[in-house]
């Protein structure tokens, strides 16, 4: 069975929900576009669990596949890894009427959407995620990154996909920590809008309902990007926990990975909320409970000062300003703007 969430973007695609969808993807995609050529970009990790039965499908639906694989983890996401897809795609001589697949999780999804944006000035690409954090999160929205020296994802561009393909079959091959990324990311979600959601995970497994955990995932982030694509106001709002997430995994050199640093993050960020009155008492508790719910870390070992180094360098900085989100109740968030010292403090009491 298959579920379609739509998203209306600057350009609308449909997300396809589902299991068995690695082995159809050749015929949903042809009905997307007329192209018969691309790339198929995937990480050391992926290729060999998954490449084969992509390119089977793609080939079946009589497409000529050219297979790209980089080495795997987020040290990888860089300039050189972007160029060098670049260089892959105008030596295969593919043109604005061919596409790419992003296959992998979110490191993939963001490097191939990046270069999908970037090369001849934009050409299509599908996102083919198999990991739970980037089913839910990543591979929806448009957003295209790499990372450089100074932060995270820096160097990007909002591209939309052509279509989204989500076989929930891939995330039995994930190490536990790995899915433990994308539960940090579903909790958000259930966090900032929608507090039923969030007592349902609590009260069920979310290994039971997989398919339609991600789907109200998709759903939630769907409705956001509809209402503002180019995060200039409500789409901030997704950003809860990454603030002090994306400086804990700067710090470690990306040792703690995303979700985990996210998880901490809105930790953090509801200690410091509700010591300064953004949220209510006893939002903290709810939200510690989600994290150990999940066997997901609630602190980090960095200093106030280590954490407010990292954070100004986040791409969320506005001038001399930072917006934080806050919760101003489970399933209701809003943004907070801090000045540097401001931040300082925030950073200080969070801890």
């Amino acid at each position: 069975m298959m579920e379609t969430v739509h998203v209306a973007a600057s350009r609308d695609y449909d997300v396809h929900i589902g299991s068995g969808l690695l082995d159809t993807c050749g015929a949903q995609i042809a009905a997307v576009t007329a192209s018969r050529r691309c790339a198929l970009v995937t990480d050391s990790t992926v290729a060999p669990l998954y490449a084969e039965r992509v390119e089977t499908s793609l080939r079946a639906a009589g497409m000529e596949v050219y297979r790209y694989v980089f080495p795997a983890g987020e040290q990888n996401k860089n300039l050189a890894t972007y160029g060098d897809i670049l260089e892959f795609l105008a030596e295969r001589r593919l043109t604005r009427a061919d596409f790419v697949v992003a296959l992998g999780g979110g490191v993939t999804g963001d490097m191939a959407g990046f270069a999908a944006a970037t090369y001849q000035r934009g050409i299509d690409y599908i996102q083919m995620p198999t990991t739970f954090l980037a089913a839910s999160d990543s591979s929806v929205g448009g957003k295209t990154a790499v990372d450089l020296p100074a932060g995270k994802n820096l160097v990007g561009a909002f591209w939309p996909p052509r279509l989204v393909l989500c076989d929930c079959d891939t995330f039995q091959t994930l190490p536990e920590d790995t899915f433990a990324d994308g539960v940090a990311e579903t909790l958000k979600h259930g966090l900032i809008a929608d507090a039923t959601f969030f007592d349902s995970l609590m009260k069920q497994p979310i290994r039971e309902h997989l398919p339609a955990v991600v789907r109200r995932n998709v759903e939630i982030k769907a409705a956001v990007v509809a209402e503002d694509e180019y995060e200039s106001g409500k789409r901030k709002l997704l950003n809860f926990g990454h603030t002090l997430g994306h400086a804990i995994e700067k710090c470690s050199g990306y040792a703690v990975p995303h979700g985990h640093a996210v998880a901490i993050g809105m930790v953090l960020a509801t200690r410091a909320a509700e010591c300064l009155g953004y949220s209510p008492k006893g939002t903290l508790e709810t939200v510690l409970a989600g994290n150990k719910r999940y066997g997901l870390p609630t602190g980090c070992s960095y200093t106030a000062a280590e954490l407010y180094e990292a954070a100004t360098g986040d791409k969320k900085r506005r001038g001399g300003t930072i917006d934080v989100v806050v919760l101003e109740e489970i399933g209701h968030a809003r943004t907070v703007p801090l000045d540097m010292e401001g931040l300082r403090a925030f950073v200080e009491v969070a801890l």
